[in-house]
């Protein structure tokens, strides 16, 4: 086990930190004159040196603790107060809303507001007010959109000009996650780039990969997640189609983890990583400018006496939901889509899972590749390690791939990864460098050397069950707030099942828009917000054509020429718009201090007439 994880730690959940263990640093403060002059003699006990004084309080952001190697991940408590529903209710009232189409440019305090839904945050509210996914969505974009929600308050009034649904983009990470796992097959290992590759999405995962075993992030994807991709799609496309700055674009998340946060506050997703770009202020934009929770975002409503369950769970008319400035976007984004994806039957529910479906649709696409061939499942210690092995019709194995969720889980993989130390002892076999450690008994048996691709998730069971996800004992008590979902004075109460029962009430809500059929755009021109794909008969709405690329729905070919079409309006490479970097954060802790910093201190301490 790391030395940094503790036992109280193996529960899975992300627990706050109160008290940050980065040192604080306090140094001699200068006395005053006559203190010092009025009795050069005169002995000052330990007690009575700065008493009455007290050290001015430490400043600690998002960007410190990323800098940080104190926190495994996040300190919830932290974050909470940084990126919450307050902010989004602060920067609302601050700032005017600026019209997509006619803006008032000359507005300086205006900003575009643009929110991004995850599906998972869906699912949470559906099961809690018992509704579907598909109406917990469109309630969502009522009460940030719609002339029931926010606009009813504030100072201006103003609301969100767009909610994108984050699936939309996942269908661009995934298809660039298929292709990233394809090329890592093909190419040389190096010290760059390592197999197998490690999915990327889970902040909380990278956090604790950075700050604690710098061997692996060699083997991370270099794909942006889907709210980074969102993020970078609406700052690009918008400042440049509507001629403003992107710190005039305020982008809100409703995510189902707390780590998000740190994903958002992360130096490489900004303006500057794919433009190199900056605000009026000389510090780069944001590409997400704040996340919040499904149980925040509950928090929001109540601020402005909404009533959330009482909102209307239809789409937006389009008086409401404004074109997207460019055509063919906007009908990615917003136009009609079915939903191809399959409820996860018994044979494939390990693959599907709640986190995006990186592993399924990795797995489908090799398979496209190898007609005939088949996929075998062997389930590891727990439910949350599973290893897949594609074997072509004469039984030869052709990829391997794993999923770890859970830090437990999670240490393993890291550990058996380890590059192998070199043997000391004289005429020792020398192990290739970079080699991986032969596992000790691994998720299944296998060698995690030999995977291709690893989905990794640092919360058990996947992203349904995220920090920010409503609690199993928080759904009675948010009910008789607002209402419940239910027949009003209903003579039998609903029995709350247990927090395992909850979360696959939660997982079923998440795949309740799969089954039902697609809404198409109402006859009011209400705009569906549906998840799905969209429908194809070999010609696209856009004029590009099927290459016959489509997996599970997808269609990686118009998916590859949305991204072209991305990169030419913008003129920013596509491996700056999808792609992003990772960083080794070394630990300050028992570090000496430089020599410049010891200086720097003992000339203070001299200036205040003491010394050492």
């Amino acid at each position: 086990m790391s030395a940094i994880l503790s036992a109280d730690d193996l529960n899975d959940f992300i627990s706050p930190g109160v008290a940050c263990i980065k040192p604080v640093e306090t140094l001699p403060q200068q006395q005053p004159e006559e203190t010092k002059e009025s009795n050069p003699y005169e002995v000052t006990t330990e007690e009575k040196v700065n008493s009455g004084t007290t050290a001015p309080p430490a400043q600690i952001n998002l960007t410190d603790c990323l800098a940080c190697s104190g926190c495994v991940t996040s300190a919830e408590a932290v974050l909470v107060s940084l990126q919450s529903h307050g902010e989004v209710l602060d920067t609302l009232d601050k700032h005017a809303e600026l019209k997509a189409v006619g803006h008032d440019g000359g507005n300086a305090e205006g900003k575009i507001f643009v929110a991004s839904i995850s599906p998972q945050s869906r699912a949470s509210l559906a099961a809690t007010y018992n509704v579907t996914e598909r109406e917990a969505g469109h309630m969502i974009s009522q009460l940030l959109s719609g002339p029931y929600g926010l606009r009813t308050g504030g100072k201006h009034g103003s609301g969100f000009t767009w909610v994108i649904d984050t699936n939309v983009m996942r269908e661009v990470a995934l298809s660039a996650a298929a292709e990233e796992a394809q090329q890592a097959l093909e190419m040389q290992q190096t010290e760059q780039k390592k197999r197998p590759v490690l999915t990327s999405a889970c902040p909380g995962w990278i956090c604790y990969a950075e700050k604690t075993h710098p061997h692996i992030l060699p083997h991370l994807s270099q794909l942006k997640s889907p709210q980074a991709l969102t993020g970078t799609l609406v700052k690009s496309v918008l400042s440049r189609k509507l001629g403003v700055s992107p710190d005039k674009i305020w982008h809100l998340a409703v995510m189902p983890c707390f780590d998000k946060k740190l994903e958002a506050a992360r130096g490489e997703l900004t303006n500057e990583a794919w433009n190199g770009g900056q605000n009026a202020t000389g510090e780069p934009v944001r590409d997400v400018d704040c996340v919040i929770t499904a149980r925040e975002l509950l928090m929001l409503a109540e601020s402005r006496n909404i009533s959330f369950p009482c909102l209307p769970r239809n789409p937006l008319s389009k008086t409401h939901a404004p074109a997207f400035p460019d055509s063919r976007i906007n009908k990615f984004l917003f136009g009609r889509r079915r939903g191809q994806r399959r409820k996860p039957t018994e044979e494939f529910d390990a693959t599907i899972g709640t986190s995006g479906g990186y592993l399924h649709h990795v797995l489908k696409s090799q398979q496209a590749r190898h007609p005939g061939s088949s996929l075998s499942t062997q389930r590891g210690r727990n439910a949350d390690v599973s290893e897949y092995t594609i074997t072509s019709p004469e039984g030869q194995p052709l990829f391997k791939a794993a999923r770890y969720y859970g830090f437990r889980n999670i240490q393993n993989l890291v550990r058996r990864l380890k590059p192998a130390r070199p043997s000391r002892m004289p005429g020792a076999a020398r192990k290739p460098v970079g080699g991986a450690r032969k596992p000790t008994g691994g998720a299944a048996g296998g060698n995690e050397g030999d995977y291709a691709y690893v989905e990794v998730m640092a919360c058990p069971g996947g992203c349904t069950n995220g920090g920010g996800q409503i609690k199993v004992g928080d759904v009675a008590t948010l009910r008789q707030i607002g209402g419940t979902g239910v027949e009003n004075g209903s003579a039998e109460q609903e029995v709350l099942p247990a927090q395992r029962e909850w979360l696959a009430k939660v997982d079923e809500a998440y795949w309740s828009a799969e089954s039902e059929d697609l809404e198409s755009i109402d006859e009011d021109g209400g705009v569906d917000m549906g998840d799905g794909v969209p429908a194809t008969n070999g010609h696209h709405s856009d004029g590009s054509q099927d290459d016959g690329s489509i997996v599970d729905g997808i269609d990686h070919g118009q998916v590859r020429s949305l991204i072209k079409h991305w990169a030419d309006i913008t003129s920013i490479g596509t491996d700056k718009l999808l792609g992003t970097t990772y960083r080794a954060v070394e630990s300050d802790v028992g570090k000496s201090k430089d020599e410049n910093s010891m200086e720097k201190v003992s000339a203070l301490a001299v200036a205040a007439g003491g010394g050492w």
